[in-house]
Parts: C-alpha cells; sequence; structure tokens
C-alpha cells in the first residue's frame, strides 16, 4: 500500500515505526510490553505483559475479573480465540424474574450492574490459553510489570480520570468498589498518585500459583465466598469449568483502491465483528474511492452499510449453539448484493433484518521482529463493569451478563452455561497475493457499539483512500446508535453534517462519557521483509502510545 503520508487532520500524534512494536491505550501498558520484548519475549508474550498492565492503569475499562478475546499470527497462520465468560448455572428468565419481577409484556427485568450481571471471567483464562500454546518466557516474567505499577502506583491520566470520576455516581454503592476505587472518598484526581495493593496481590498470587488458582485456589474460593455473602450466583463449580476455545476466525474479502486484495478476519460470533465484515461486504458494491474522503456521499453509504449490519445482528447475533443462522449464511454474497440494492444514495433509511438463506474496554496489538503479530482486546464492558470488587485482591468483575436477552423467544436468552451477545472484537488483516496469504495488519477500535464501526470508517479509509494508519484514526467518526440515530464527532466538516441531515439521517447526541467514539491502535506490517519492520499508530481520543525499538 502506498500511503498518502500527509494527516489533514487534528492531531498530537505521529506514526510509530519498528521492528518491535506495542500500541496501547496507556503508556505504561506499551513500555510493560516493549520491556518483554526487550527481555526476549515475543509478541504474545509482550500482549500478555501490556495487558496485565492496562488492568492496573485502566481499570476503568479492564480489570481481573474481565474477559478477552485474540487473534494471533504466529508467522506461518492465524489463529482466533474466544476467552469470553459463560452465565453461571443458576442463570434462566426464572430467576431473574423471581428476584426482579416482569415487566408489561411478561419478560422479566434484569439489573445493568452488580452481581447479576457478572459472567464467569475469562481474560486470565485466556491469558494462560496464549501463553501455553505461543509464550517463551513464564508468566511470573510477564506479570512483574504490573506488579511494580500496582504497588509503587502512578500519577492519574487525564482521559481516564475523566471517566473514572463518571462513573463513580452509579457505582459507589455497589459491593467492595468503594475500597478499590474511591481513595479519600472519590475519585482520583488527575496527576494524583493511585496504588493497587490488593490486585498486585492476585497478581502476585498468579505468578506463584499459575493462573488457575484464579479459577480452582483460593482466589476462586474468594470470589464465589464475596458472592455469597452479597447475593450473587456464582459457583466454584462455575469457576472451576470455565475454558476458552480455540475459534479461528470468519473473514470477508477486500479489494483496496491499488487494486490489492485483502481479507478482514474477525472472531466469529458471539461477537459483533461480523457486523463490520457484513458493512464492508456491502460496500464492495459502491466505488467509494471515487467519492471525496470526508464528503456526504461517500460517509452516507458508510452509515447505511453499519444500519442494514447492525439490523442483522440485533436480530440474529448469540451464543453460535443458539443462532438461527449461520455466519457463513449472514455473509453470503449473494445475500449482501441484495442487502446493498437497499441503499438509496441520497436518503436515509431505517432498515429492518434481513433473511439470509436457510443452510468499557482495552484493545493493544503487538508485533516482533520475527513476524508474530497479535490483536487484543478485554473488557470489563461498561465503565467498571458490574461495580463489585472482590475484597483484598481487587478482583473487580464485568458486567457482561447485562448482554443477555430476557425475552424466551429471543436466540441470546440468558441460560446457564451460556456466552452472552458481546462487543468486542479484536481484528486482523490478511493480504491475498495470488492465492498466498500474508499478514498485512492487526488492528481493533475499542468502544461498545463503535467497534465495528471503528473498525469500517478506519479501513475504508485505509483500503480505499489510502491514508496512512495515524491519519485513518485521527480523522472524526461519526457512531449509528441503537436506534439507528447518529452522533458525529465536533470536528466533522460542518458542511458534511448539513449534507446527511439534509438526507435524513437523525442526530441525536448521545450522553455515552466512556464509550464516546472509541479509540483505536494498529500495526500495518510494511512489506514482506520483514526487516522493513512496521508502521504504528494510536489513538488520541485515550492517553496511549505506540512503542517500538
Amino acid at each position: 500500500m502506498q500511503f498518502h503520508w500527509q494527516n489533514p487532520y487534528p492531531t498530537i500524534r505521529m506514526p510509530v515505526m519498528g521492528r518491535n512494536v506495542v500500541a496501547t491505550s496507556h503508556p505504561y501498558a506499551a513500555q510493560a510490553g516493549l520491556k518483554i520484548l526487550h527481555q526476549g519475549g515475543n509478541a504474545i508474550d509482550a500482549a500478555i505483559a501490556a495487558a496485565a498492565a492496562l488492568m492496573i492503569v485502566e481499570p476503568v475499562s479492564n480489570g481481573l475479573g474481565s474477559d478477552c478475546f485474540a487473534i494471533v499470527w504466529d508467522g506461518q497462520e492465524l489463529h482466533g480465540l474466544n476467552a469470553s465468560g459463560v452465565a453461571p448455572q443458576a442463570w434462566n428468565p426464572a430467576y431473574y424474574a423471581k428476584k426482579y419481577g416482569v415487566d408489561a409484556n411478561g419478560i422479566a427485568k434484569r439489573p445493568m450492574r452488580g452481581w447479576d450481571t457478572v459472567t464467569v471471567p475469562g481474560a486470565l483464562a485466556g491469558w494462560e490459553t496464549l501463553q501455553n500454546r505461543f509464550g517463551s518466557l513464564p508468566l511470573a516474567d510477564l506479570l512483574q510489570p504490573a506488579i511494580e505499577i500496582a504497588e509503587r502506583g502512578y500519577a492519574m491520566p487525564l482521559i481516564v480520570a475523566h471517566k473514572w470520576a463518571a462513573a463513580i455516581p452509579d457505582l459507589q454503592t455497589q459491593p467492595g468498589f468503594a475500597a478499590a476505587f474511591m481513595p479519600h472518598g472519590r475519585a482520583p484526581l488527575a496527576g494524583e498518585r493511585f496504588t493497587f495493593p490488593s490486585a498486585a496481590r492476585t497478581l502476585r498470587a498468579l505468578a506463584k500459583n499459575g493462573i488457575r488458582a484464579f479459577y480452582e485456589g483460593e482466589i476462586a474460593e474468594a470470589i464465589v465466598a464475596f458472592a455469597k455473602a452479597t447475593d450473587g450466583a456464582m459457583t466454584l463449580a462455575d469457576l472451576s469449568a470455565y475454558r476458552p476455545d480455540w475459534v479461528g476466525t470468519i473473514q470477508q474479502s477486500l479489494r483496496a483502491a491499488d487494486g490489492q486484495q485483502y481479507d478482514l478476519h474477525e472472531i466469529p460470533p458471539n461477537g459483533q465483528g461480523i457486523g463490520a465484515l457484513i458493512a464492508l461486504g456491502i460496500l464492495q458494491h459502491f466505488d467509494l474511492a471515487s467519492l471525496p474522503v470526508d464528503g456526504i456521499e461517500s460517509q452516507h453509504l458508510q452509515i447505511e452499510a453499519m444500519k442494514l449490519a447492525f439490523a442483522d445482528v440485533y436480530q440474529y447475533l448469540a451464543d453460535p449453539r443458539s443462532m438461527a443462522v449461520t455466519p457463513e449464511q449472514m455473509l453470503s454474497p449473494s445475500y449482501l448484493a441484495e442487502r446493498a440494492k437497499q441503499i438509496n444514495p441520497k436518503k436515509s433509511t431505517h432498515f429492518k433484518h434481513g433473511l439470509p438463506a436457510s443452510g468499557g474496554t482495552v484493545y493493544l496489538t503487538t508485533a516482533d521482529a520475527q513476524g508474530r503479530m497479535v490483536s487484543f482486546i478485554q473488557s470489563n464492558y461498561m465503565g467498571f463493569g458490574s461495580g463489585v470488587v472482590v475484597p483484598e485482591w481487587g478482583v473487580s468483575l464485568q458486567n457482561r451478563g447485562y448482554g443477555f436477552s430476557l425475552d424466551p423467544q429471543s436466540a441470546n436468552v440468558v441460560a446457564g452455561g451460556k456466552r452472552p451477545f458481546h462487543t468486542i472484537i479484536p481484528a486482523f488483516l490478511t493480504r491475498n497475493d495470488g492465492g498466498q496469504i500474508f499478514p498485512q495488519m492487526s488492528f481493533g477500535v475499542m468502544g461498545g457499539d463503535m467497534q465495528p464501526q471503528g473498525h469500517l470508517q478506519t479501513l475504508v479509509r485505509m483500503m480505499n483512500y489510502q491514508q496512512q494508519p495515524q491519519a485513518a484514526c485521527d480523522a472524526p467518526r461519526w457512531k449509528v446508535n441503537r436506534d439507528f440515530t447518529l452522533d458525529v464527532e465536533s470536528n466533522m466538516n460542518p458542511a458534511t453534517v448539513a449534507g446527511l441531515i439534509a438526507m435524513g439521517h437523525t442526530l441525536k447526541k448521545i450522553d455515552d462519557p466512556y464509550m464516546d467514539f472509541g479509540s483505536g491502535q494498529f500495526i500495518w506490517r510494511l512489506s514482506d521483509d520483514l526487516e522493513d519492520g512496521y508502521i504504528a499508530a494510536s489513538d488520541s481520543r485515550r492517553d496511549g502510545l505506540a512503542a517500538a525499538y
């Protein structure tokens, strides 16, 4: 790809180049990964070290009780890991109806926070699975940077401080939250030092006894005892039975403006990565490169494709064992061609789902000089997740159970041992040269429903308009909301915004201080010669850093 190297957007970031790269949403985490690479670790080792550090320096977005997904290029082939957790065996619609009652339609009610949103945490088991298959250094080495940060503390960065303070009103009464995350009875101020000794204790125990101590040992016992004392349903059997799954990837072919063929890879459902694949498959039926990159027409087509994708995602996506249609049916070229015909190039449309033929989050990416690349994402879902924190161990638990439906007719209805609809999605781009596959880019854009939309918008800019990764990252974004209204960043061209409104798009500012417009990290391989290295970008919407040597 011959990128246009100028960046037409206001930015404080420059792309970073090197043979070994770590890009994360916090400088300490990037340096933790880079330290491991300097010690002889590989990209997988570096990803685990960075992920552990992010749990300490960005606890709003992830913690020891998070889930994760990963796509790994091991130097020869691509692997996809689903380490999202499952519902406790006690959960079903009747469980929620008994505790919280039902609505006017007879559907059980449920909370947004607290124990009854906590599925079995999968992130740490994901680290263990990755390290066992690809790692080269001992776990204790990989956790040491995070342990040091947790014990010594760190000065609170600006964006994390803002998101931390915004979460306090909703979470301060959740079990264990205030003791862990409200030093001095409030959120830490920007520039104020925060230490996390209870999380350091857990990390030291894991370094000594291994990850299974979280699921079967003393940490598991502490989690279950706290659940029992504070009205949670989690049991030792729920924790000990959990294992991540190697699931491969699903993909969509893309043709770039220079004629080169690429494939975008996502993790299959229960994650929403298929939404990005559907939207990009639909856009293959339009000549975006002939339209101005930030113009009304190009943005309108991308928005409409994303709306079509979400209409299907919200209807069908669930644990794959419960889906009425398969990913292959949803990505059928003939089906996507029919969906593309529904787009009016001049007018906004409110789409319904089609009928395919039968048949808070952190993202990081790493790459090393031997060609290994990792696309990794972990999350507690909403800011601080459930708000529940296990005392003395610093285990803050996600609220992924809120992603279930309570409607018995839904494919995504809650059930014990089942995975919920998941928003977090790592992505990977490969290049197809005459049937031979080459790794091209590991990347992701965190932020709830913004994630497939971020994948779509940044890839279109790189593939169709040849914008370099940092420019594609810095460009203004739009966001399709759950009700199919539109939100746009304040720096988007006013003429483009006015044109979208004239086409019938409804702008509706969403009060969303945590998810906002996402944040991406990108590592692009510069050539097939590893000596040429990589180019990396880190989103200026977070406190992040792309670090290389």
